[in-house]
Parts: C-alpha cells; sequence; structure tokens
C-alpha cells in the first residue's frame, strides 16, 4: 500500500491508503476538523525526517503520555500541553518542553 503525505494548514500526516481519495478519508477519520491542502504520494514506502532540521539535538525521549495528549488535542499544541498539565500536575514550562520535543515522534 502506498504511502501519503498529507499537507493541512497545521499539519503532515503520513499514513497508508491505496489512492490519493483513501489518504483524505484517513485525514478525515483521524482529524475530522483538517482540511487536506496538498496530498502527495510518496516515492518510496518510508518516511525520514531529519532531527537537525527540525532543531532537535541530543537524546529526546519519546512520552506515550505526551503523544496521548496530542491526539486528545488533535494536534494542538497548546491544548496538548494544558491536557498534560491536568494529567500529570507538571508545571507549564515542564509540560511545554514534553509536548514539544514529542510532536515530532507523531500521535
Amino acid at each position: 500500500m502506498p504511502l501519503f503525505e498529507i499537507e493541512t494548514p497545521a499539519h503532515i500526516v503520513i499514513a497508508w491508503a491505496e489512492d490519493e481519495e483513501g489518504a483524505k478519508t484517513v485525514l478525515k477519520e483521524n482529524y475530522p476538523s483538517e482540511e487536506a491542502v496538498r496530498v502527495t504520494k510518496r516515492p518510496r514506502d518510508a518516511w525520514v525526517i531529519s532531527k537537525a532540521a527540525l532543531g532537535i539535538t541530543g537524546k529526546v525521549e519519546a512520552s506515550d503520555l505526551a503523544r496521548e495528549c496530542l491526539s486528545k488535542a488533535s494536534g494542538d499544541k497548546l491544548h496538548a500541553i494544558r491536557v498534560y498539565m491536568k494529567e500529570t500536575g507538571a508545571d507549564l514550562e515542564a509540560a511545554r518542553k514534553v509536548i514539544e520535543s514529542n510532536i515530532v515522534y507523531g500521535w
């Protein structure tokens, strides 16, 4: 099954789908408030993101809880930070660091 890059005004979603319409359906099922502005079939079956290009240096640990908060917030970083603070009791700065460092890992 081909890999598609689905760009919205706020996100880039990577998903497997049979065709472009299937990719748009994946977006609508998972992020109903997002609108596809570009759908591109990837030439390979893998997706690579350079940490250096994203400004991430050193080792960053993935957090399942942070990714779950991002999912609950449909990718809205500020809302995810609030959700993380509520669920963990973390202060604003700690929650911001965890959420921002885990955005690149997907949700």
